[in-house]
């Protein structure tokens, strides 16, 4: 079963709040990140063609961010992945029939304030300290916003949390749309000769004359 068969199996699950498709989170992509007013689960995919090689690595930038982590794998993927995860992330197995859930998630205690940060606009950042009287911030840049968050303790995670999650979905419109545009640009656009051809082509034309 490949990746887009198993997100048609995840859409139906989620019948509050909203979904976001390809979140960049970290040095990562999150498949798919299901947003509600109370919490964010993260939903990585291994289709039949994956390979774990990058478990570990996307495991690290999803659990300082998200409350919930769930990798949707086929059976095949089961054994090599159950020991390369912490028992608070969950583990759904997609069939022909469905989804089977191997092992629920839990709650993730370990988010952190600036890897929220790494989900928000610089803009987003100032507004939200400048209302809660951080001052000085507007004319700040990412990195200064990021270190002026790293240390205000005087704001809970949660509430930046709360803040993220407000924004994701706030946002959301726009990003559909900016997809939409981005995919009929591409449709629109004649189709691209296969890299490798690409390649001989110019290699044949490197070639120095007199030779066969």
């Amino acid at each position: 079963m490949n990746d887009p068969a198993i997100r048609a199996l995840l859409y139906p699950l989620f019948t509050e709040g909203v979904y976001i498709e390809e979140l960049p989170t970290g040095g990562s992509r999150a498949d798919i990140v299901h947003v509600t007013e109370q919490f964010m689960h993260c939903y990585e995919i291994k289709g039949a063609g994956d390979t774990m090689q990058r478990v570990i690595n996307q495991l690290g930038h999803y659990m300082r961010v998200y409350d919930f982590v769930t990798f949707v794998v086929t059976e095949r993927h089961v054994p090599r992945l159950m020991p390369l995860l912490p028992e608070w992330v969950g583990v759904m197995v997609a069939t022909s029939e469905g989804l089977i859930t191997h092992r629920a998630a839990g709650y993730n205690s370990a988010v952190e304030r600036t890897a929220l940060g790494g989900l928000l606009m610089v803009d987003e950042l100032r507004q939200f300290m400048l209302a809660r009287g951080l001052r000085g911030v507007s004319t700040m840049q990412r990195r200064e916003v990021l270190h002026i968050m790293r240390h205000a303790h005087n704001i809970p995670v949660s509430h930046w949390a709360r803040y993220t999650r407000e924004r994701l979905t706030a946002r959301l419109p726009v990003r559909t749309q900016k997809r939409a545009e981005r995919k009929a640009l591409r449709e629109s656009q004649p189709p691209r000769e296969p890299w490798r051809k690409t390649i001989k082509r110019i290699k044949r034309r490197k070639r120095p004359r007199g030779l066969p």
